[in-house]
């Protein structure tokens, strides 16, 4: 798929606004993974209770893993203590003592498992379940959120504080057929950037994490966002460095309608929505550099590169170009083996020398082929493996029998 390219003055003024790149070399010592990454995703299920952390870190030291990448920010929520989002809703029943990250902590490492924050990052909220506090950004902010263009002319005209706008955002994701997860926070305003970033910072300011795992660090599609905040800063940008009398001819040639700005410069809109992503991922990745020295910063990402980038806005491979990453997780979540090695191939390929964690899409897959996956990785030169994900493979139907049968034929257990 061909990835448009934009005018050089818009791709001159983005570059400009990123800030620098984290040079590997001038960074501190990282952590040392180990020789072969054997990890789980973690989902938010598995984290509701005592019992079911303690349960969950047995259960993947008996079956040999080795790393565990624990979601703890799953909808612009907390499954930590005293976190600047609301704490999960899924945690009422729990005392407020009850801290699922530092008990995964305090559980996994004696016995030598190193353990990730995964963050979700843009994915804020269901648009069926919508959160129960009101501080949830959803609430306090509705303007940071994502738009469609299919509906961007009626947002606009609607005061983002009314509950008319939330609930017709929501009721349009809701009917779309099984395409967008929820609601999404933008990358775009400022504010919601530096929301994301400082959410990141406190987590990783106080919790020993081994690692930072950022998800959905994407858009839902190349249709998003047509925001008013992120369509008016795309204007900005145009005119940014014209003078008075240029910016108000531009401004009578397109008119009052503000989504004529991105129709009318396309490859431009492309490469600011592109950018402004990049940005963000720099700013969490100078951030994790300066709070948890040696922490490695992982990313799941599309195996495609190119259509990553063309139709989620997702530019891993430039983000590796800038040295953002530490690692690179492909969901290859192919059910056959050969699409799984096709997929595989492009993500290690555009990796170059980055370490890629295979996602396998364990959830899908008989043990049988997991194991082949696994195998099929390590021929591939894939620094390790991360399953999908370890609620899916410990609950029925697959049963608690399924982890050991993947490690006594993958891992030698």
């Amino acid at each position: 798929m061909h990835v448009p390219l934009p005018s050089v003055v818009v791709l001159v003024a983005c570059l400009a606004a990123l800030p620098a790149a984290v040079p590997r070399a001038q960074a501190p010592a990282a952590r040392t993974a180990p020789t072969e990454t054997r990890a789980l995703w973690v989902a938010r299920t598995s984290l509701t209770s005592p019992r079911a952390v303690s349960e969950m870190v047995s259960s993947a030291r008996a079956a040999g893993f080795n790393t565990l990448l624990v979601q703890v920010r799953g909808r612009g929520d907390a499954y930590f203590a005293d976190g600047l989002e609301p704490r999960a809703a899924a945690l009422a029943s729990q005392p407020e003592s009850f801290d699922p990250l530092a008990r995964t902590l305090a559980l996994a490492r004696p016995l030598g498992l190193q353990v990730h924050a995964w963050v979700n990052v843009n994915l804020v909220s269901s648009a069926s379940d919508l959160p129960s506090s009101r501080e949830h950004v959803i609430y306090r902010h509705p303007e940071w959120l994502m738009v469609p263009r299919e509906i961007a002319r009626d947002m606009s005209l609607l005061n983002p504080k009314s509950l008319l706008y939330l609930d017709k955002l929501a009721r349009w994701v809701r009917s779309q057929p099984g395409g967008i997860e929820g609601l999404y926070l933008s990358p775009i305003p400022a504010g919601a950037a530096d929301r994301t970033v400082q959410v990141i910072a406190d987590l990783v300011t106080r919790y020993p994490v081994d690692g930072l795992h950022l998800d959905y660090v994407r858009y839902p599609s190349g249709a998003f966002d047509y925001s008013r905040e992120a369509l008016e800063a795309f204007r900005d940008s145009l005119l940014e460095g014209l003078d008075a009398r240029e910016r108000q001819r531009r401004g009578r040639a397109i008119g009052a309608d503000i989504v004529r700005w991105a129709e009318q410069h396309p490859d431009e809109w492309e490469a600011f929505r592109r950018g402004r992503l990049t940005a963000l991922v720099s700013r969490i990745r100078e951030s994790l550099t300066r709070r948890r020295p040696g922490a490695l910063l992982s990313a799941a990402v599309y195996p495609d590169a190119a259509r990553a980038a063309s139709e989620r806005l997702q530019d891993w491979s430039g983000w590796i170009d800038r040295q953002l990453l530490d690692v690179v997780c492909p969901m290859a979540y192919a059910t056959d083996a050969s699409t799984f090695t096709e997929q595989l191939t492009a993500a290690r390929r555009a990796a170059r020398d980055v370490p890629v964690w295979a996602g396998i899409g364990a959830y899908r897959l008989s043990a049988e082929q997991t194991i082949e996956n696994i195998r099929i990785a390590r021929r591939l030169g894939a620094s390790g493996i991360v399953l999908f994900s370890y609620d899916s493979l410990a609950a029925s139907p697959k049963g608690p029998g399924y982890l050991s049968e993947v490690s006594r034929a993958a891992f030698g257990g």
